[in-house]
């Protein structure tokens, strides 16, 4: 049997980026993942980092390459009516926003964990969370073929929506709230500069399309699909067509094309959990909550969790007191439902919902009135780039 402090089920982002807080001021972790870490490290995932992110990455000292690599936005357009507006992010709020993609954090993240020696079985299965109501719970799982077992005080659930971490949870304990949407969104990667130098969000009759870039070389497309489309339907000729159907003219001339070094359709939800502590449990990240990708908010929501509940553990093991635990649901829902909100509306305001004319030209209405109102603008953007904690 194992013996550690905190056991971590997930070497995600915010599993990993908890371990190494953790580990910075002398708690031990253990994680467990059921992925290899080569799938862990390869998944395509959003880009855009809230300052508050980027100043955890720095707290937890990953910040060389990110600093060097990641390109800052300070703004980004809404295409609608076929012309573009800026939203001034820098001008509007004083903050920016950084691109700099979720593979490369959680590449850096593994990194700095192996340097340091930490403990990470990937490849887990059979993984099973027990006793949580109890001081001491357990963790048992299979890995290369012995069975294992962690002894812990405190076990936190960062395996994402479908883990096993919220699914130990008695269901009558849990409040869930959730908002499928009507459709979802077919991305591509590809080697090719970027349409612009900031994200453009397009509102479109044909659907919603997003300009996106990973670096000055490599571009994130996406465009709003049925939820019953196949991929092998969408070569990339037929994508990048439809992509720049949707898009303002000036800004689809600027499409450079290229062969799709990756494909994907993921579904739109919003979900959320409530409350995010069973006894000595802790939900974190998509574990706890989803929202759509339109606002950005997925990987800076579980940044945002991360950064409630180390502090909180830091506080318990130097001081005993378990107050800060005890608010940490309270205080990270607090900050998610504002995030929830914010994701639903962009959401709602830039994606064709059906093909009532009626509610398009009411989606048209809402963008001309934002596009000249400062106070209208100011709320979008600082919603955009991450409202405050606590």
């Amino acid at each position: 049997m194992l013996r550690t402090q905190v056991a971590i089920i997930g070497a995600g982002p915010s599993g990993l980026l908890l371990s190494q807080l953790l580990f910075l001021h002398g708690i031990e972790s253990v994680i467990v993942e059921r992925q290899s870490q080569g799938h862990v490290a390869g998944r395509i995932r959003a880009g855009v980092l809230e300052q508050g992110t980027v100043d955890l990455l720095l707290e937890a000292k990953l910040g060389d390459r990110m600093l060097k690599e990641r390109l800052v936005h300070d703004g980004f357009a809404l295409g609608f009516a076929g012309r573009t507006v800026r939203v001034d992010l820098k001008g509007l709020t004083g903050n920016a926003v950084s691109v700099y993609g979720q593979t490369e954090v959680t590449k850096d993240l593994i990194d700095a964990r192996m340097a340091a020696g930490a403990k990470i079985f990937f490849e887990a299965s059979d993984v099973a969370v027990e006793n949580i109501a109890s001081a001491h719970p357990t963790v048992r799982f299979i890995h290369e073929g012995s069975a294992q077992e962690i002894l812990c005080d405190f076990v936190a659930g960062c395996d994402g929506y479908h883990g096993i971490s919220r699914q130990s949870v008695p269901k009558e304990a849990l409040r869930t709230y959730e908002r499928l949407y009507p459709f979802g969104w077919l991305g591509i990667l590809a080697d090719v500069p970027p349409a612009a130098e900031e994200l453009i969000y397009s509102n479109h009759e044909r659907g919603f399309a997003l300009c996106s870039m990973r670096s000055q070389t490599r571009s994130r497309y996406y465009v709003q699909c049925g939820l019953d489309e196949k991929l092998e339907a969408w070569p990339d000729s037929r994508f990048w067509d439809e992509l720049r159907s949707r898009l303002p003219e000036a800004v689809a001339d600027a499409v450079v094309t290229g062969p799709a070094i990756e494909k994907s359709i993921a579904p739109l939800r919003s979900f959320v959990v409530e409350p995010l502590r069973f006894g000595q449990l802790f939900l974190v990240g998509d574990a706890a909550h989803i929202v759509p990708p339109t606002g950005a908010k997925g990987l800076n929501l579980a940044a945002a969790d991360v950064r409630v509940l180390y502090q909180a553990m830091v506080e318990y093991y130097r001081t005993g007191s378990s107050q800060a635990l005890e608010q940490y649901s309270e205080k990270s829902l607090r900050r998610t439902w504002k995030a929830v909100r914010f994701s639903w509306w962009f959401t709602s305001i830039s994606h064709k919902f059906s093909d009532d004319a009626f509610a398009h030209r009411l989606q048209l209405a809402e963008l001309d009135y934002l596009s000249g109102s400062d106070a209208a603008l100011t709320s979008l953007a600082e919603n955009y780039v991450g409202l405050p904690f606590g």
